[in-house]
């Protein structure tokens, strides 16, 4: 199978925006595109707003598969949306059904975050590595865990869920059910709510010398610190990324994190362990989404890797 045969789309389905790009299997985007998401967003206006999106993407019909990325899990399988935040009725769609049937082409679904997260592990920060977990410190606090180069979702397709793991069990109450995750200590509302500030206005208050903005993102620092502290024990990962819009902050937390991880964590499990920052910002998605697709439709049939 030649080089043009092995393209793929990635999509990227967000709330606002639907972003697709096309890719060798070296990385390189040949072409890409932004079109509004439909508004009522439901699955069948998506569905045809990502079809007219993808024939003007790929006219003359070049790629073989399709990676999507969804804001909400999937099945285990890549195959069904089983919810979709943010997009109007979208429950256990079978996106990926629908999408072969419609365009030609195979295709697989994950979740938006995971997608992100596997962009960064192919292309971005993690791309010298392996065994990759991607933090990303936004809104709420999502991530992925790349290992041996792939996605991990677990049995169900939930796995990987990094926010949710607990670090006070008697701290602020999480959408989850959950207490003191790390999700109510390190995403945007947790800033928000301890401070009244949102994390922008913070930073500009750190960078102007000011002791109590810079105090905050020492002890944010320390919660990040302690929460990678468990995630590094379980997964022994070669990296660490760090990605989303807290991130810009990171001079200001990122001395504390590392300190907290140095006096918790043993040399063994972190041997030569960098952290590192997010490099694709928002077009780690459609990449992540295009590497999904061929891991899934391309190396298994010919057994090639991309580089």
């Amino acid at each position: 199978m030649g080089a043009v045969a092995q393209q793929v789309i990635g999509i990227d389905l967000g709330g606002s925006a639907i972003k697709l790009g096309r890719f060798t299997p070296s990385g390189d985007c040949l072409a890409d595109l932004t079109v509004p998401t439909p508004q009522p967003s439901t699955p069948e206006a998506v569905l045809e707003a990502m079809v007219e999106a993808i024939n003007r993407l790929d006219p003359h019909h070049e790629a073989v598969a399709i990676g999507l990325g969804t804001p909400g899990p999937a099945d285990a399988a890549g195959r069904v949306a089983r919810v979709a935040i943010n997009l109007s009725g979208w429950r256990d769609v079978p996106i990926a059904d629908w999408l072969e049937a419609k365009t030609g082409r195979s295709t697989i679904v994950a979740n938006d975050a995971n997608c992100a997260g596997l962009g960064e592990a192919w292309l971005g920060a993690g791309r010298n590595f392996q065994d990759v977990i991607v933090l990303t410190l936004g809104t709420g606090v999502g991530g992925a865990i790349i290992l041996n180069g792939k996605l991990f979702v677990g049995r169900h397709g939930t796995a990987g869920e990094l926010g949710l793991i607990t670090l006070n069990p008697d701290g602020v109450p999480c959408n989850s059910g959950n207490r003191g995750s790390l999700e109510q200590h390190c995403s945007v509302q947790a800033i928000e709510r301890e401070t009244g500030l949102a994390p922008a206005a913070l930073f500009d208050k750190a960078k102007a010398g000011d002791a109590a903005a810079i105090a905050f993102w020492q002890t944010y620092g320390y919660w990040l610190g302690a929460g990678l502290t468990s995630l590094i024990y379980v997964l022994t990962p070669e990296a660490v990324i760090l990605g989303g819009g807290i991130s810009a902050a990171a001079e200001f937390f990122l001395p504390a994190t590392l300190a907290e991880i140095d006096t918790r964590v043993l040399p063994s499990s972190r041997e030569e362990m960098p952290i590192l920052m997010a490099e694709l910002a928002n077009r780690a998605g459609i990449v992540g989404a295009a590497r999904l697709a061929f891991q899934a439709f391309v190396e298994s049939q010919t057994g090639n890797r991309p580089e």
